[in-house]
């Protein structure tokens, strides 16, 4: 069994309790973040803690040290594997010739260029040896089950962790597209483009297609995902005697997503709404503050908010559902009408903070911050707000 990703703790827990008797080797690849109570009652499964959203050493060792493992499969075995969001940078085995450094390049530069993680992991998939299906290739002819979590809107098999079990729609093209409309391609390492460029030429293996047979021994289940969180979000606000009011998926610039949703919430007029939504907004970064998407967002809402909210009673969470969003200890962050005010008596800017993306170090100032630590799980982004209460 492998467990890898933000959720794989838990996850390799329950099949550990489920069927720990049957289970003749496991490894769980947890994030370097993660509490050491999830690694440690764990008891037939090896911990590997590995790195995000940034790829390093430990992602490749997690990596080799499962495809090791895997290697023991034979054909009237079955591999499980446990995938959930965040495996992408914390299972990485670089293709064949090119160095872990210059992947860790092109994934630094694509995020920092506002990349979706569609787009995202096009790329990471066609720069892999285990990725876009390639794992499967490592199970000796075994049965696989994959178990996945999604963190990805439209629960693309392909987009999900990379695509560790699934077969890709994407090809190296794509790739190489994708570098190019993020302005990456011309200064990516020369290691990445010639690589890329000998694999459209036919010159490498390519990642598993749908049609290839290797498929008919693998079974996808998605067990989790943004609308799961939603539904019960819903049931939550109605318990509390909220009206729950469903919004559109986030997408797009997380400044966007903010000032849309900051828009939205002013135009309600019903008593006790709780407004809610999912999805991954994107951060093209140009400043060198500290944050990450759900916080970017707040604080967009803030300053709509406090342009066009006037008194009105709006205080709305954006947060990632892992606990952990960018490369900070916060999940997310509350906007509210009065959130820039409460910069301003602090000393900080909110419109300076939006421009550096310096979110985290407005909202630890103005205060705001949500911090739950690593929560477990990872179904995306959500949004939740509550109206007139």
């Amino acid at each position: 069994m492998l467990a890898v990703g933000k959720a794989a703790a838990p996850m390799a827990r329950e099949i550990e309790r489920r069927i720990g008797d049957k289970v003749a080797d496991a490894i769980a690849v947890i994030p370097k973040a993660a509490t050491t109570e999830q690694a440690l009652i764990l008891k037939k499964v090896r911990v590997l803690a590995s790195s995000h959203p940034v790829p390093d050493e430990s992602s490749e060792a997690a990596a080799h040290a499962a495809c090791e493992m895997l290697h023991g499969a034979a054909a009237d075995d079955l591999v499980i594997v446990a995938l959930s969001g965040g495996a992408s940078a914390m299972f990485t085995w670089p293709a064949e010739g090119i160095a872990l450094a210059d992947k860790m390049a092109v994934n630094q530069a694509l995020l920092k260029a506002g990349a979706s993680i569609r787009e995202l992991n096009v790329v990471r998939k066609h720069l892999s040896a285990v990725k876009g299906g390639r794992l499967i290739r490592h199970c000796g002819g075994a049965r696989v089950l994959g178990l996945i979590l999604s963190d990805v809107p439209g629960n693309d098999l392909a987009t999900i962790g990379s695509g560790l079990t699934a077969c890709d729609w994407s090809s190296f093209g794509d790739a190489v597209a994708v570098m190019k409309l993020r302005n990456v391609w011309g200064r990516a390492p020369e290691a990445v483009r010639a690589y890329l460029e000998r694999a459209m030429a036919g010159e490498t293996d390519a990642t598993v297609k749908c049609n290839d047979p290797i498929l008919e021994r693998v079974t996808n289940v998605i067990i989790g995902d943004g609308e799961v969180a939603l539904e019960g979000a819903e049931r939550a606000a109605a318990a509390l005697g909220y009206h729950p009011d469903r919004y559109n998926e986030m997408r797009g610039e997380a400044n966007d997503v903010g000032v849309a949703i900051a828009k939205s919430l002013c135009e309600v007029t019903r008593e006790r709404v709780c407004a809610m939504a999912s999805g991954e907004p994107v951060v093209t970064v140009r400043g060198g503050g500290r944050g990450g998407r759900a916080q970017q967002c707040a604080l967009a809402a803030a300053i709509e908010l406090s342009e066009i909210g006037g008194v009105r009673r709006i205080t709305a969470l954006f947060a990632g559902t892992d606990g952990i969003d960018g490369p900070t200890d916060a999940a997310g962050a509350f906007a509210s009408p009065g959130t820039v005010a409460d910069g301003d008596r602090a000393g900080v800017s909110a419109a300076t903070a939006l421009i550096r993306n310096d979110s985290y170090n407005f909202f630890k100032a103005a205060g705001g911050l949500f911090v739950t630590g690593p929560t477990g799980t990872n179904v995306s982004d959500i949004l939740v707000a509550v109206v007139n209460y």
